[in-house]
């Protein structure tokens, strides 16, 4: 029976999981044959039916099959389904299935179960699919078919923790005898391939493909893994295999079209292939639209708009549309289709077509705006992207969205900054889409390099012409589209315009010989390309290699005429005849490049550029290059008034531009000319360090010294200078050849010395060259001097330098594979144990970097054990190396010990410490981590040993009064506190620190007015205090404690970037972002009171949106270590407070596997309750509270200790509680006496109990210590005092509210007439009241 085959059920569930429905029914008639009249094979082939969309066909099927036991459910279901997806639905039909479906699943059998299982799965009915199998898997246990059931089922969860069990009942399934179950096989395969295991899923595959050689599913699933392996040649050959069995097998001939597409770039080959596959969906599925929508979606994102290729996707887009003429999405991608052919009017109908169907949709949205900016209709476009960035919360955004604020900018010529910002927003977010994705279909998909290419393209807008030089700082925009442009150029290596524009970047990066070879594989791709053949004759030139240059211009020229009216090649033709000696040639060249359209003024190009003329692309710095060359062609010729008009006209043109550097310099050559030497070096003097012509300026200006001063010690000093500015392998050069100029050769001599050490093969040299290039960021030259060292033999330090270097690169698997060569090396002598020694420690920075923890542990480990043995060689050989030795050993267990610290293994932290002393005695760093840890674990006897220690030592005293000073607050010894930090602070007033210290001690003692004093001393301490990130940290934190709020902000985000307070800074502002007026988040004590006050709920809830965004923004640009907590809990703190219930949740589940590390992190723990105080999960909050309230209050967690409990005494006042919330307001106020929201709480108690006196006076410390700015609770104090009698103070306060809040309700009509009406008033008589 076809229920019980393993391979007809491997097949169908196959087909299904990929949408593959003719083949279901297919499947379903072949297997006929072997199974007449077989009634799974029968509701098979109804399935197909639904699936496919043939709706009343499926129904009339499966109501043949109603009441047939095996497959009644998954008829019923099958009916039901289809009942549902008629045009007119008949509920009355469905309300009767639904009941036969109740009475039928209580009997049904092992096969009807698996069925039903089955049939619910691949409607995407996981939940429903569960009570099936689960009944299926109880009856027959042993069922392998059923079992690969519940293993997809499992695999197919989105919760991890039940993905991850699917492969047992994989491996059961194939642990019982008989015929192999491959529904199994392919389920184990893609748990194998989901978790990044692609030869372990390819074995399993191949394990498939030799049980069953005619199973197609299984070559394909063969295609796809080798193609995530990047073995596009076997690909190639399963899919021939593929075909053999089956001539129109879709898939197969799919990957022949990639492999066309993005292995070999065969454009034409590729459009013919796409054209036979169309054919081929008339025969094996003519009627999915969502298969022949894949297709064509997939084949034009790696297309390289090439017209041929795009002429047969739009051909498949249109099918789709045909087939399924409702769904927007398909007639949005046919718009995306016309857009890549240019032919934006034509898209825009079919994006607003398809707006028709859904508004809402942002790839249409985003696509007709794309239209509109290709048109440049660019204010409608600017108006219609301003509408959706504010609708970006609403309906979402994409990396599209933000790459057309950019084009807008763009073709607005917006500052330039302002438009690369917004290009690397669009491509950070358009990157995160790939993460974690294989190489194949879906990758490409979301890689989409045809839109990478049109943001590299707008990125090189921005980037220098000429090629950086070896000692010039890497260019951020040229870095930018290399990062682009790697993905998609190891994904898709057919890619020629990628390629293309790697060459140009790497040439214009200095990298010469990578864009001389990448062009070669461009060529060898298309020898017509006459792009190519131009950027090679600017290689050629660079390197003076004229006869070159010439010959790829006329090779260019001879594919495509239309060259001759580019200005390019005129300038390059023109710098080949000057460097030929042919100046008057070059003049006229370049005379005629300036008559060519663009040059003397821009015009827009491109089809809707408003241009009749036909123009061409040509940037500033080309224009700016043909005005110089002219000019110093009319110079070198004797022309000089014509040169000076030249350069005159370019100055005028270009002033403010990036460019008008190279002017400055081109014209002291003129002002030379004409024999003003001090003019010319005027002119070049004012040419800065820190700009890109600096290098050049101080050769001219050498060369003015020698030639025209005649001054050889000035000449000299210019490459000295040099030297200095940019120390490296060039510059050093550079001074000796100048000493060899000057006929100084001993000075030569030495630095050639220093260069070269002793000769090219000595490998000293590849790592002072090495070294030198990593500092002027050549990193890829550098790893070539490394590896082309190592491989001649040499020292084994160079493989450090290398793994480094490679460490710095992420290149971690490079990096792994050279240091773990180098740890290879059996029986060591005592130096290579060093080296292994310094290995094992870099490696362990490796692991850390990738989050491999315990690897990273094991090779500190073994870094400590080598390095314990080379001390005891040592010892003995080499005594005068200990003391280095024990050092670098130190350093080792201080490693350690940060790795436990991690861990939270505080007392393991503390071992290595002391381990870490036991080598390097008296070391002060190491004195203060040991004495950090000790007071973090609050063992303060053994903090004050280590910070005495320091004393003594009389090294890191700053740092050791700090803590003894923060020791004796936390043993509630405030006074010696104070004299630690009073004796600091008098001689080092701008001791931040130290300051930062002892505002919060300050605070926590109820004395922040003290504050004040030594703020305005660390100011004038220095004149530079009010830019100083350490001076303004401490004055956002006092304005923050003292409630100003907006000043805080102001503060902290002067100190965000720095390295020192940078992450707290931020920190602090998320902090007050989450909640600016310091209110209980999750509590409900006081809400019912805003509206009493008057508050606007909606002024309100905008502020806080705009709050959290802001936020939001902030942690955003932060890169945090992979285990910093803080940062993880603010992150979901975030989607706590926005209070939206999916958010919340979603916040609320990451803070809960926080918790799972181990210890109660308070954070976490408050924000949980939080989260569940915002869901109404009372009881739950109130445990995580408990929590709180049981662990031992630390230094470190006290702010979250602080709003814990204020949380859980709002929760104990809901519930009536007074006795336990007025105990836990004393815990809170004994450790922060300025804690306003703790009397504002107490007051409000003894409201409820109507002693307005001691309300009245714990509002009026509240109202102190919130700086008398919060409106409320100046409300809340008159109220009382007005109640207590005490009607003066109560004017007083009512004063104080209206000045700084004047229209403030309520308060002047209840509290201030009555109580001045109160007021006894001289030389009137009233009653006492």
């Amino acid at each position: 029976m076809a229920g019980e085959d393993t391979y007809i059920l491997g097949t169908v569930n196959y087909w299904c999981r990929e949408k593959h429905f003719r083949h279901i029914q297919n499947v379903s008639f072949e297997s006929q044959k072997k199974y007449h009249g077989d009634s799974v094979l029968k509701f098979f082939n109804a399935f197909g039916m639904l699936l496919e969309g043939r709706i009343q066909e499926s129904i009339r099927e499966f109501d043949s099959l109603y009441n047939n036991p095996d497959v009644n459910l998954s008829s019923t279901l099958g009916l039901i389904h289809g009942h549902r997806k008629t045009k007119v639905i008949d509920k009355d039909t469905i309300q009767n299935l639904d009941a036969k479906l109740k009475t039928e699943r209580k009997q049904g059998s092992e096969k009807s179960y698996y069925l039903a299982g089955m049939f619910l799965i691949h409607v995407e009915k996981h939940d429903r699919a569960q009570e099936y199998i689960d009944r299926a898997v109880k009856m027959n246990p042993q069922n392998k078919d059923i079992l690969a059931l519940k293993g997809w089922l499992d695999l197919l969860s989105s919760d991890e923790n039940i993905a991850v069990k699917s492969i047992k009942f994989f491996e059961d399934a194939l642990s019982i005898s008989g015929t192999k179950c491959l529904n199994a096989l392919f389920g184990k395969a893609r748990y194998l391939e989901m978790r990044r295991n692609f030869l372990g899923a390819l074995d399993t595959i191949n394990e498939a493909v030799v049980h069953f050689p005619q199973s197609i599913p299984a070559l394909i699933e063969k295609m796809k893994l080798q193609v995530a392996l990047q073995d596009w040649d076997q690909a190639v050959d399963s899919a021939n295999r593929a075909l053999a069995l089956n001539s129109n097998c879709l898939m197969a001939k799919h990957y022949l079209v990639l492999h066309c597409l993005c292995k070999e770039g065969n454009y034409s080959e590729a459009a013919n292939a796409i054209e036979d596959i169309l054919g081929a969906f008339v025969v094996d599925e003519p009627q999915n639209a969502y298969l022949v929508d894949r297709f064509a979606r997939v084949f034009c994102r790696v297309s390289g708009r090439n017209a041929l290729v795009l002429q047969q996707t739009y051909a498949l887009q249109e099918k789709a549309v045909t087939i399924d003429s409702d769904n927007p999405a398909y007639l949005s991608e046919l718009g995306y289709e016309l857009l890549l052919q240019n032919r934006a009017r034509d898209a825009a109908r079919c994006f607003n077509n398809a707006l028709k169907m859904d508004e809402s949709n942002i790839f249409t949205l985003t696509g007709l705006l794309w239209c509109q900016l290709l048109e440049n209709q660019l204010e409608e476009a600017a108006k219609q992207l301003e509408f959706l960035n504010e609708l970006k919360d609403t309906i979402g955004t994409s990396a599209e969205l933000v790459y057309l604020n950019a084009l807008l900018c763009l073709k607005r010529n917006n500052p330039s900054m302002m438009t690369i910002d917004l290009l690397d927003k669009a491509t950070k977010k358009h990157l995160e889409g790939i993460k974690g994705l294989p190489l194949g279909t879906d990758y490409f998909l979301a890689l989409n390099p045809v839109f990478l290419i049109n943001v590299i393209s707008d990125y090189l807008t921005f980037a220098p012409q000429q090629p950086l030089n070896k000692n010039q700082a890497p260019d951020r925009v040229l870095q930018k589209s290399l990062q682009l442009l790697d993905p998609i150029c190891r994904a898709v290596p057919g890619l020629q315009i990628a390629t293309y524009y790697s060459a140009k970047t790497k040439f214009l990066s200095g990298d010469t010989d990578g864009a001389t070879t990448l062009l070669h594989r461009c060529l060898d791709q298309d020898p017509t390309s006459s792009d190519c053949h131009v950027l090679m004759a600017q290689i050629h030139l660079h390197t003076n290699n004229f006869k070159l240059a010439n010959q790829s211009l006329e090779v260019g020229l001879s594919y495509n005429f239309e060259v001759r009216e580019h200005p390019v090649y005129h300038l390059i033709k023109a710098r080949i005849l000057k460097k030929q000696g042919d100046i008057e040639g070059a003049a006229k060249t370049l005379q005629h490049a300036m008559s060519l359209p663009g040059v003397k003024n821009p015009e827009k190009s491109g089809p809707f550029g408003g241009s009749k003329k036909k123009t061409v692309d040509i940037t500033t710095n080309e224009r700016v290059s043909v005005f110089i060359e002219l000019a110093d062609a009319h110079r070198q010729l004797g022309q000089t008034h014509e040169a000076t008009k030249v350069m005159q006209d370019a100055m005028n043109d270009f002033h403010g531009s990036g460019e008008e550097v190279r002017i400055a310099i081109a014209n002291a050559d003129l002002i030379l000319a004409r024999g003003d030497v001090e003019g010319a070096l005027a002119t070049l003097r004012g040419i800065g360090p820190e700009q890109s012509y600096y290098v050049k300026a101080r050769e001219k200006m050498a060369e003015i010294y020698l030639h025209h001063r005649k001054d050889r010690r000035l000449y000299a000093s210019c490459y000295r200078e040099l030297a200095e500015k940019y120390p490296g392998l060039q510059t050093s050069l550079l001074l000796g050849d100048a000493y060899m100029s000057i006929d100084e050769p001993e000075k030569a001599i030495a630095e050639y010395e220093s260069a070269m050490k002793r000769n090219p093969q000595d490998h000293a040299l590849a790592s002072k060259i090495g070294q030198a290039l990593v500092k002027t960021h050549q990193f890829n030259k550098a790893i070539s001097y490394y590896e082309a060292s190592l491989k001649q033999g040499g020292k084994q330090v160079l493989r450090y330098d290398l793994a480094e270097l490679l460490m710095r690169m992420k290149q971690f698997e490079k990096a792994e594979k050279v240091l773990k060569q180098g740890l290879s090396v059996e029986n060591p002598d005592s130096d290579t144990l060093v080296e292994a020694a310094r290995y094992m420690l870099l490696l362990s920075r490796i692991y850390h970097q990738q989050e491999r923890y315990e690897e990273k542990l094991q090779y500190l480990m073994k870094a400590k054990e080598t390095q314990d043995r080379i001390l005891m060689r040592a010892n003995v050989d080499q005594p005068e190396s200990v003391h280095l030795l024990r050092q670098y050993a130190a350093e080792i267990c201080g490693e350690i010990a940060q790795y436990y610290i991690q861990q939270r293994n505080h007392a393991q932290a503390i071992n290595f410490y002391r381990d870490a002393l036991s080598y390097s005695e008296g070391n002060g760093k190491i004195i203060l981590e040991l004495a950090k840890l000790y007071m973090k674990t609050e063992d303060f006897e053994s903090c004050e040993h280590q910070c005495m220690t320091m004393l003594r030592t009389d090294k890191e005293t700053d740092s050791a009064n700090v803590m003894l000073a923060d020791l004796m607050f936390r043993k509630n010894d405030f006074d010696q506190a104070m004299s630690y930090f009073e004796r600091l602070l008098s001689h080092r007033p701008d001791h931040y620190a130290g300051l930062e210290k002892v505002i919060e001690i300050l605070r926590r003692a109820g004395r922040l007015e003290e504050c004040v004093k030594l703020l305005d001393m660390a100011e004038k301490s220095s004149g530079r205090a009010v830019i100083d990130a350490g001076f303004n940290y401490c004055k956002g934190l006092y304005e923050w404690y003292v409630g100003n709020s907006n000043k805080a902000l102001k503060h902290f985000n002067k100190a965000r970037k720095d390295a020192d307070y940078g992450y707290k800074a931020t920190y602090n502002m998320v902090e007050i972002c989450l909640n600016p007026d310091n209110e209980t988040i999750g509590g409900e004590v006081f809400d019912a009171e805003v509206d009493e006050v008057g508050r606007e709920r909606r002024e309100k809830a905008d502020g806080e949106l705009i709050a959290l965004s802001t936020a939001d923004k902030l942690l955003k640009e932060m890169k945090p270590k992979p285990i910093d907590l803080r940062y993880r809990i603010l992150c979901n703190m975030v989607l706590v407070a926005s209070k939206n219930k999916v958010r919340t949740e979603e916040g609320l589940a990451n803070l809960l596997e926080i918790l799972k590390l181990g210890e109660d992190v308070i954070g976490a723990l408050y924000g949980s309750a939080v989260a569940y105080m915002i869901l109404k999960q009372v009881p739950k909050a109130r445990n995580q509270l408990k929590r709180v309230i049981k662990a031992g209050w630390s230094m470190e967690d006290a702010d979250d200790f602080e709003k814990s409990w204020l949380l859980m005494v709002d929760i104990y006042i809901q519930s009536g509680k007074y006795d336990h919330a007025t105990e836990i307001l004393k815990k809170c106020l004994h450790y922060n006496k300025s804690c306003c929201k703790a009397y504002e709480y107490l007051g409000y108690l003894m409201e409820k109990e109507q002693s307005y006196k001691d309300a009245a006076q714990n509002y009026e410390l509240a109202w102190r210590y919130a700086n008398r700015s919060n409106p409320s609770l100046g409300y809340k104090l008159a109220f009382n005092q007005l109640k207590a009698k005490r009607y003066v103070d109560a004017i007083d306060v009512c004063h104080q509210v209206l000045q700084l809040h004047p229209t403030y309700p309520k308060i002047k009509k209840e509290i201030l007439d009555k109580a001045r009406s109160m007021v006894r008033v001289p030389g009137t008589s009233s009653k006492s009241g």
